[in-house]
């Protein structure tokens, strides 16, 4: 009877993926369990089929979510990430959940100099699922005419008007807070890759600075080794002590 009942849900489910976002959350085992009134081990059993067929997929700290493949970002290139997902097949998309202007906090007038910047919090999306929260701090100076549409329409290497050179990147490991966790659609605390980036012009000058937080099941980074080093850390990359 449990052989049938776990093809069953198996079958159910399966349905229900046909809807669901790629990336998108599963409800938990516990859930599934109470849902369909039968033992963790069968509903696992079941699950276990859905992923033999690529349809699903886990990981430590986000439980069972819809199979999707990762937005892989090369870290040894400058660029924006919409066009790095073209290039993939993948269609961007981008929504502004917060547009204002605000005096410096401290650690950004470090870099862009004290005053009024435009602060802009957005979720990055990749086939219209999130992939990335983004907060981007811009002076004033360049981003002083810029709108809500602008920044919803396009990214700010294209907006504020200027030559870049270098971006400097600085990425840890984290748990999603309660903010974070809402607009991303993972659960609290499941595991997030944090960059700090701090654009450069062609002058030198800091031109933006931005947090992008990432769920750890959506994104990759990749760095390309292009010769032997004399070191245990890749071209492009630095440690830090």
């Amino acid at each position: 009877m449990r052989e049938i009942r776990y093809r069953a849900i198996a079958a159910d489910l399966r349905r229900d993926l046909g809807a669901a976002t790629p990336g998108s959350l599963l409800p938990s085992e516990a859930e599934l369990s109470q849902r369909y009134g039968v033992s963790r081990v069968t509903v696992r059993k079941a699950l276990e089929v859905l992923r033999e067929e690529g349809l699903i997929d886990s990981r430590q700290g986000f439980g069972w979510f819809a199979a999707v493949a990762p937005v892989r970002q090369d870290l040894g290139h400058l660029g924006t990430i919409e066009a790095q997902m073209a290039a993939q097949g993948r269609q961007p998309g981008r929504k502004v959940l917060e547009f204002a202007w605000q005096e410096a906090p401290a650690p950004v007038a470090e870099l862009l100099g004290p005053g009024s910047v435009l602060r802009v919090r957005r979720l990055n999306l990749a086939d219209g699922a999130p992939f990335a929260l983004v907060t981007v701090w811009a002076p004033e100076r360049l981003a002083g005419s810029l709108s809500r549409d602008d920044v919803e329409r396009s990214p700010f290497y294209e907006l504020i008007g200027v030559g870049l050179a270098s971006a400097t990147q600085t990425i840890g490991a984290a748990a999603a807070s309660a903010a974070d966790a809402r607009a991303l659609g993972v659960p609290v605390g499941s595991p997030v890759l944090v960059c700090q980036r701090v654009t450069r012009s062609q002058d030198g000058e800091v031109v933006l600075v931005s947090e992008h937080v990432f769920p750890a099941h959506r994104t990759e980074f990749v760095v390309e080794l292009v010769s032997p080093e004399p070191s245990i850390a890749p071209s492009g990359l630095r440690l830090l002590e």
